[in-house]
């Protein structure tokens, strides 16, 4: 009985077992429910930062039975449904999403049924893309993942742009050049000349009427007539003035009249009242120290090539370059008013020196090569050209040569803003015979655009251009005086390019340059150059006209004192009348040097027409104490300004700027403090300075009580920007 029971139970045991479907599917029997990845790996793969992708991941079934499967992850990886729904011998999907940073990502999928779990490697790399800028109109540039580099194309034919120059308008583009129609700036008004400047667009400037021999007369426009002469103010100054007699106009003429007591004697100056007369004597309140307008601190030294310049001045804009002890060197470009607008490093900390500035930008001489430098935001380097222009050898090398040099006087700059320049080399080992070439490179990007014929000799030589006609090169080791004209390069239909006169050289259709000897030479002078009104002033020798046609010598001679020219500054009236010119003057008739304060300088006004003398005067502001001279400008009304120095018994200096005119020394105020000159300029109403005042360089500003003439050569380069171009 016990053992019947026994078997009974045993039987259901086992059917009990045997019925128990744990995890299966209850209408699948036999069935076991588990799942696995398709893959151990999910690669996000490069992936833009700030975007997100999507990846699948496939799930199998492993039995008949199917499985929920719950997924989890961390970020910057997420799971779109946590949940997966797997069918029994078939798959589901997780899907995953991959939030990009800027760097690679590891990460894990923890996937979990039951008593199984499985975990997939997740790996992404985050890609911050590059600011891609295109390099100008009708381009696109775009970051290309796979690469990360920016891949630039031309945007669509016809499409609209800006044309780089301000003389074109209406752009379109066209095989990836923005091309414009010319701009028309005629305003239909005779008496002014208009213009396109490519940074600047139209253009207008008032006529240059023709300057009347007549003192008294000045040459104005009328819109119906032209240019007429008119008489100016009557009691003018046409002379020398003084209380016993005073050359004055009057109703057109120059005359001499004895004037009476009030009579204005000296004109005021901004540290001085006007000096009235009064019993045959100029009276004149006492003067004072010359307020600068601002003081700017720069921060280091200023550094200049020896006589060329220290500061320029464009646009209301004034630049130095400065180096300082440890902080490399750099251009500074301050406003008018002494606000700072930038300071650019040079890329090597090295010094440079300035050579001229424009629209188009500051040009200045590094080593071996120009650079020009924006005028306007941070003072961005545009361009740097080596100065190496020697001719290529036969088989397409470059000849053993010197880098070339040029500088102070031998950069000119076009009415465009494009760079001429001279430029000499020698052999590797720096002896002659010297190599030398005239040179015209692009404003925008310093390209050559034009080149002269390779010559021998080389050195300082001196550049002035004429906006109406060309260039003249003066070369004063063989006495030489040349002009050259120049046709700029003009863009095709078909890219091409094609020369609107001169012949195209064999290295890719650059112009070339003719230098056409004048027929006068003037051997033995300085380096200096000046023009005006048809007119040259040559190496403080000569006068010429500019078709070479008059040779009219200076008279150093005249007089008792021993002179001794200075090459610069040389100054020419607008109408080409009368230059102006300074030098060393000794009053020893023994042959004896002088020294100290018995060493003067003088500046001497010539004639034009026969080269004599019309007046002299010594420019050191103390008859008693040596000293040395900076500056000068031509100033309105016939006035030459003058900033000079003497050196104090104590050993310091004190500078003043002077007015002089007909030979007479009108005016002179100190600047403040005891101060080291190291450059000025002459600009508009004012005189900029780069001083030393106990131990730190300043920039300063003062008021002239006029303006700085315009035309003609009214300053060693020409105009504040150093551009050394006369304007008719």
């Amino acid at each position: 009985m016990f053992r019947a029971r026994a078997r009974w139970w045993l039987l259901l045991v086992l059917v009990l077992v045997g019925g128990c479907r744990c995890g299966d599917d209850p209408n699948v029997g036999g069935a076991s429910a588990s799942f696995r990845p398709q893959q151990e790996v999910v690669d996000f793969g490069r992936v833009l930062e700030g975007t997100q992708v999507r990846r699948s991941l496939t799930l199998v079934a492993t039995g008949r039975a199917g499985v929920t499967v719950d997924a989890v992850t961390d970020a910057p990886f997420f799971v779109v449904v946590s949940q997966i729904v797997v069918a029994g011998s078939g798959t589901g999907t997780v899907d995953i999403l991959f939030s990009a940073g800027n760097a690679p990502v590891e990460g894990e999928l923890v996937l979990t049924a039951g008593r199984t779990t499985a975990k997939v490697k997740l790996t992404g790399v985050g890609v911050r893309p590059l600011p891609c800028l295109p390099q100008g109109e009708c381009r696109d540039s775009r970051f290309d993942l796979d690469s990360g580099q920016c891949i630039e194309s031309p945007l669509e034919d016809g499409a609209s742009c800006i044309p780089s120059s301000r003389c074109q308008e209406n752009g379109r583009c066209q095989a990836g050049a923005c091309v414009g129609q010319p701009r028309t700036c005629n305003d239909d008004n005779p008496c002014t000349v208009d213009s396109c400047s490519p940074t600047q667009g139209c253009v207008t400037a008032n006529v240059a009427c023709p300057v009347p021999s007549n003192p008294c007369k000045v040459g104005v426009c009328d819109r119906n007539s032209g240019c007429q002469e008119a008489d100016v103010a009557d009691f003018s100054p046409c002379g020398a003035v003084s209380c016993k007699e005073a050359r004055v106009c009057f109703r057109g003429t120059c005359q001499s009249v004895t004037p009476p007591d009030g009579f204005v004697c000296a004109p005021a100056t901004p540290c001085q009242g006007e000096g009235t007369c009064s019993a045959g004597e100029c009276m004149r309140p006492d003067a004072g120290d010359l307020e600068p307008g601002f003081s700017a601190e720069l921060g280091g030294a200023p550094v200049a090539e020896d006589g060329g310049p220290v500061l320029l001045v464009d646009d209301g804009t004034v630049y130095v370059s400065v180096c300082g002890e440890d902080a490399g060197c750099w251009l500074a470009a301050y406003t008018e008013s002494g606000l700072l607008r930038y300071e650019s490093p040079y890329g090597d900390g090295g010094a440079r020196t300035l050579l001229a500035a424009s629209d188009a930008g500051v040009v200045v001489l590094a080593p071996e090569a120009l650079e020009a430098y924006a005028p306007r935001g941070v003072g961005e380097l545009r361009w740097r050209t080596s100065l190496a222009f020697a001719d290529a050898t036969l088989d397409g090398g470059t000849p053993e040569v010197m880098p070339g040099a040029t500088g102070a006087g031998r950069v000119a700059l076009t009415k465009e803003g494009d760079v001429l320049t001279y430029v000499t080399w020698s052999d590797v080992a720096g002896t002659e015979p010297l190599r030398s070439r005239l040179v015209l490179l692009s404003a925008d990007a310093g390209a050559p655009l034009a080149m002269g014929p390779e010559e021998g000799g080389g050195g300082a030589a001196r550049l002035a251009v004429d906006d109406t006609r060309g260039a003249y090169l003066y070369m004063p080791w063989g006495g030489r005086l040349a002009f050259t004209a120049w046709a700029l390069p003009e863009v095709s239909t078909d890219g091409g390019t094609l020369m609107a006169s001169g012949d195209a050289l064999g290295d890719g259709g650059i112009a070339s340059l003719t230098l056409e000897p004048l027929e006068v030479d003037v051997p033995g002078g300085a380096p200096s150059l000046a023009l005006a009104s048809g007119r040259l002033l040559v190496g403080t020798r000569a006068f010429v006209d500019t078709d070479g046609g008059v040779l009219t010598a200076l008279d150093w001679d005249a007089g008792a004192r021993t002179l001794s020219p200075l090459a610069e500054p040389v100054l020419m009236s607008p109408g080409g009348t009368t230059g102006h010119a300074f030098a060393f003057a000794c009053d020893h008739t023994d042959g004896t040097p002088c020294v100290g304060a018995e060493l003067r300088t003088v500046l001497r006004s010539f004639r034009a027409n026969d080269g004599q003398v019309v007046t002299e005067v010594d420019v050191l502001p103390s008859p008693l104490l040596p000293g040395a001279f900076h500056e000068a400008a031509l100033l309105e009304q016939n006035t030459v300004g003058v900033l000079a120095d003497a050196e104090l018994p104590n050993g310091q200096r004190q500078a003043w700027l002077e007015w002089i005119a007909f030979g007479n020394k009108l005016n002179q105020c100190s600047l403040p403090g005891r101060v080291e000159v190291a450059g000025a300029v002459f600009a508009g109403d004012l005189l900029h300075v780069a001083l030393r005042r106990d131990g730190v360089w300043w920039l300063e500003s003062f008021p002239l009580g006029g303006r700085t003439q315009a035309r003609g050569w009214p300053q060693r380069n020409a105009s504040p920007a150093g551009a050394r171009r006369a304007v008719p």
